[in-house]
């Protein structure tokens, strides 16, 4: 039993009756694994279901060997991957901008040339950083879009996003995820909706010693977290935020991924995150906290807290 929590609230332990059995990744499959050449890289805590999943469980059931850190480390990560020839590997977004923030010379010191996939998700990838990344490593990352309570389903190739900068994945209907507004019906390409997975039949989860959560996350046979999104007229998706994060200001609902997205655009700009204040006439307004790259400093006359203040 796996716990998760996201970022809106307590962990909670996602149960399911019977274990969901790991068959080897070889050719043809997800993974496409070259037992005997290939070597994969921990460097997530192995307790999360994607880094357990993708670093430990596929590498074991298929013969590759695993290279395991003891915590993330940018620098030592490229030391890893240049030393084994490391060929597979999964991140999370800061992990990449740690990576990015490593000054050129030391990045260009290692030889990274043995990775084959990146595989990346359980968070949104801010689209200038995953061109960084993607202008670096070439056209090696793999992003996914899916849960620890199961789902899944969205798949991206670096070719096709950037044909699609900023989706997770085109929506496979053989799958079952579909996004659907208040009413349940299925949002027209370009509204903002309740994204639902489809639960396995065969290995449906529970929230442990909690029914009353898991009811309410199910609609028949699917599920949802609470993530918003769209979807193109392609049927790619995009995700805008989650309903936990929704900032309503004079009654306009505002997404604040879709403002981090355009903030991180910002040379200046390392990491931010933006959230909703109170305000006596709007109820809620908007307010990016911003964490400078170095080299930067706050605007002449800026300060903590000062409602104005501008990288």
């Amino acid at each position: 039993m796996l716990y998760t929590s996201g970022t809106t609230g307590r962990p909670k332990g996602v149960y399911k009756r019977s274990p969901e059995p790991v068959l080897p990744q070889g050719p043809g499959t997800y993974a496409a694994y070259d037992p005997g050449v290939d070597v994969a890289l921990c460097c997530g805590p192995a307790y999360h279901a994607a880094p357990l999943l993708m670093d430990v469980r596929w590498p074991l059931a298929s013969g590759v060997p695993i290279v395991m850190m003891e915590k993330f480390d940018p620098e030592e990560a490229l030391r890893l991957i240049e030393r084994h020839r490391v060929t597979h590997t999964h991140m999370v977004p800061t992990m990449f901008q740690r990576l990015l923030q490593l000054p050129a010379d030391i990045r260009d010191r290692y030889d990274v040339s043995s990775l084959k996939m990146v595989i990346h998700g359980a968070a949104p990838c801010p689209v200038a950083t995953k061109r960084a990344m993607i202008a670096w490593l070439g056209p090696v990352l793999t992003e996914y879009y899916a849960a620890t309570e199961g789902g899944g389903g969205f798949v991206i190739t670096s070719q096709e996003w950037l044909n699609k900068p900023g989706s997770v994945g085109r929506l496979d209907p053989n799958q079952g995820a579909r996004v659907l507004n208040e009413d349940g019906h299925p949002c027209p390409p370009g509204q903002v909706g309740k994204v639902y997975l489809r639960a396995d039949p065969g290995s449906r989860f529970s929230y442990y010693k909690d029914a009353a959560k898991t009811d309410a996350l199910f609609e028949g046979d699917h599920f949802t977290l609470g993530d918003m999104g769209y979807l193109d007229g392609d049927g790619y998706l995009f995700l805008t935020g989650r309903t936990a994060e929704l900032i309503i200001s004079g009654g306009v609902n505002i997404y604040p991924q879709e403002i981090d997205n355009v903030v991180s655009l910002h040379p200046a700009v390392a990491d931010v995150c933006t959230i909703g204040a109170p305000n006596e006439e709007w109820g809620e307004e908007v307010r990016s906290v911003v964490e400078l790259r170095a080299g930067y400093s706050p605007s002449p006359g800026a300060r903590r807290g000062h409602p104005h203040v501008r990288a």
